[in-house]
């Protein structure tokens, strides 16, 4: 009876403060009505009620920003500000969904410009890092910790997440299966796969927690489609080992022991997320165990090649020493000029030759 009189209060107080903010909202108007109804339509969005943002609000948003050119930036400040002034874990857990439902609801072009206002500072995610100490601080402050990661990725126009890469004003997505790409998105697959696994830690989600669990349910999505991504990667590395360098071979390496670890607890916490989570539709993938002997093995496999290479090497130098000593043996010889003693004579008429005559 307490708790639920102590909830109810919080209720109240909590819709007190969200017509006030709503009310200040209508007042200070100086950036225009459009900037106005966005910052208004985000605390709605955000609401001390324990319910789930609702799609209107969603499409509002998209709809304010699209009409509202330059308003992108300014809807990441009233996020992050929402996010940094709450004392409330349930309006900060909606104000990080609400990220994250912008940045798996919009358009490739709202997203771009989301990351950019995340890369200037505009969109903050880290402020819940010290707000809360209650049984949902731990998993608020991951779920940051894996939006910051998430912010990285782009949904295409396949719907597949890619990972993106800031290179000047622009994001481009990885596209081809080269050595390079290979050694650049496995790393960005694995960064994501451990703010999977801190996030989704079932010990932290409380399993009565609505938006814990849903947000936890949009995590692992995700993930899935990260994990086929990264088998991929594992698949073309392992394939491509024995024709790297030395060097690419040891980082190669250093991927896979990474894998090993990732694999076991990936397999793990999707079994757990199995049985205890309430959203029973999510077709989790098969993890593959890549085992620590597997990797031993290949290490074993290098640093034979290596030491082969290095010996072939040390052999053809001394080979080539061998065959230049050779040489200069052949020819160690001293060269003499020597003036014969015998002199041929010719007739007055060029005709036959004479006798020689030796000098004494």
């Amino acid at each position: 009876m307490g708790a639920d009189i102590k909830s109810k209060l919080r209720l109240a107080l909590g819709s007190m403060k969200d017509h006030a903010s709503i009310g200040k909202a209508m007042i200070y108007n100086h950036d225009g009505k459009a900037f106005s109804d966005i910052d208004i339509v985000v605390l709605r969005a955000t609401g001390h009620d324990n319910g789930p943002i609702e799609d209107k609000y969603m499409h509002e948003i998209l709809f304010l920003v699209s009409n509202s050119p330059g308003s992108i930036p300014f809807l990441a400040e009233r996020i992050s500000r929402r996010l940094c002034k709450t004392r409330d874990h349930l309006v900060a857990l909606k104000t990080l969904s609400l990220i994250h439902r912008l940045l798996r609801g919009g358009n490739r072009c709202f997203e771009r410009e989301l990351r950019n206002a995340h890369v200037s500072g505009h969109l903050q995610m880290s402020a819940t890092a010290n707000c809360f100490r209650n049984s949902l601080f731990s998993f608020l402050r991951t779920y940051a910790a894996y939006l910051e990661e998430r912010v990285g990725w782009a949904i295409t126009q396949a719907g597949k997440l890619e990972p993106v890469m800031f290179n000047g004003p622009e994001f481009g997505c990885y596209e081809e299966k080269s050595v390079d790409m290979v050694f650049r998105k496995l790393p960005k697959c694995q960064a994501f796969m451990d703010r999977v696994l801190d996030c989704s830690s079932i010990d932290i989600v409380p399993p009565a927690d609505n938006l814990a669990q849903a947000a936890m349910a949009n995590t692992l999505k995700e993930s899935f489609q990260v994990y086929i991504m990264y088998c991929e990667g594992i698949e073309i590395l392992i394939n491509m080992f024995f024709d790297l360098t030395t060097p690419a071979r040891t980082l190669a390496c250093n991927i896979l022991k990474r894998a090993s670890r990732q694999s076991k607890e990936l397999a793990d916490l999707y079994e757990t997320c199995k049985r205890v989570m309430e959203n029973k539709n999510l077709e989790y993938p098969s993890v593959q165990i890549i085992t620590m002997d597997h990797v031993s093995a290949l290490e074993q496999c290098s640093s034979i090649m290596s030491t082969s290479s290095s010996t072939g090497k040390q052999s053809d130098k001394e080979g080539d020493e061998d065959d230049t000593s050779s040489s200069s043996n052949q020819f160690s010889f001293s060269l003499e000029t020597k003036i014969s003693k015998v002199w041929v004579v010719f007739d007055e008429d060029y005709g036959e030759l004479q006798v020689p005559v030796d000098i004494v």
